[in-house]
C-alpha cells in the first residue's frame, strides 16, 4: 500500500526532528563532561601540593624486651627531639648508672652508637627498673632511659626516641639550604616544624584558636627561641630571654 505524501512527509519531519534531539541531547552531554573535567583539573592544579614529609615512614624496630631493644646496636641511631632527654655517667665496671649526676642533654639529630641495653635501678624507684642505652662519647661512658620495666612488663619507648635510619637519607628531598640551616642549628623563615625540630630540638607550643598559626616556643639548649608558623611555615624566629 502506497503512503500518503502527507502522512510520509509528517514521519520524516518526526524523524528529523528526533534525530536533531538526539544530536542535541549528545552534545549537551559531551559539553558537561568537558566542562567537569575541565573544573575538576582546575581544582586539582588549585589544590596546595601535599608535604612528601608526609611520605616519609621511618623503620621501628618495636623492641618489647632487652633482647629484642639490642637491636639498637646493630646500626647507628639519631636523636628525633633534642634537648629533651637526658643522659648519665656510666660505670661499665660495676655496670651501674650514676642517676644522681646528669652528664647533659641529647643534641638534635645527634648520632649515637649504642653499645648496649641494660636494665638499672633508679634511686627511689619503687622496685622499678629503667631500661638504658649504654653510648661512648668523648672517650666516657653514658646512658639514657628509653624505657621501664615494672610488674614483670617491659615498656620501650625507643621508637619514639630515636631513629634508626639517617635522617638525611630519610629527608633527602629537603634542599641542601636546608641541611645546612639544621646543621648550624639555626631556623630560617621558610622552614617547617620538623626541621625546626631537626635545628634546634623540642618546643613547647602555645594553645591556638586559629589552626592556620601556632607559636612555638624552644629552649634550645640555654639560647630559648619563639617561632610563629603560619600554614605550617615559620613567617617570625626571635630569640627569647632564658627563663
Amino acid at each position: 500500500m502506497e503512503i500518503n505524501p502527507d502522512v510520509k512527509r509528517k514521519i520524516q519531519l518526526a524523524l528529523a526532528l528526533a534525530l536533531a534531539v538526539a544530536a542535541i541531547r549528545t552534545g549537551y552531554i559531551l559539553y558537561e563532561r568537558h566542562e567537569g573535567n575541565k573544573k575538576e583539573v582546575q581544582e586539582q592544579a588549585a589544590a596546595p601540593a601535599l608535604n612528601p614529609d608526609y611520605y616519609v615512614t621511618p623503620k621501628k624496630l618495636y623492641p618489647f624486651d632487652l633482647k629484642s631493644a639490642r637491636e639498637l646496636t646493630k646500626q647507628p641511631v639519631w636523636v628525633k627531639e633534642g634537648y629533651r632527654y637526658f643522659y648519665y655517667p656510666y660505670n661499665s665496671a660495676t655496670h651501674r648508672t650514676d642517676f644522681s649526676h646528669e652528664a647533659g642533654m641529647l643534641l638534635p639529630i645527634q648520632r649515637l652508637e649504642i653499645k648496649d641495653v641494660i636494665a638499672d635501678t633508679a634511686p627511689n624507684s619503687s622496685g622499678q627498673k629503667q631500661v638504658m642505652a649504654i653510648f661512648e662519647q668523648d672517650g666516657k661512658t653514658y646512658s639514657f632511659q628509653i624505657g621501664v620495666f615494672k610488674e614483670g612488663e617491659y615498656k620501650i619507648y625507643s621508637d619514639q626516641m630515636l631513629y634508626v635510619q639517617d635522617p638525611r637519607e630519610l629527608y633527602k628531598h629537603w634542599p641542601p639550604e636546608i641541611w645546612q640551616s639544621v646543621e648550624q642549628h639555626e631556623v630560617k623563615q621558610g622552614m617547617n616544624e620538623l626541621q625546626a625540630d631537626f635545628a634546634i630540638g623540642m618546643g613547647r607550643p602555645d594553645r591556638q584558636d586559629d589552626p592556620s598559626w601556632k607559636t612555638v616556643h624552644y629552649p634550645n639548649g640555654g639560647k630559648p627561641v619563639t617561632i610563629t608558623y603560619h600554614d605550617g611555615k615559620a613567617t617570625e624566629v626571635k630569640p627569647d630571654k632564658p627563663s
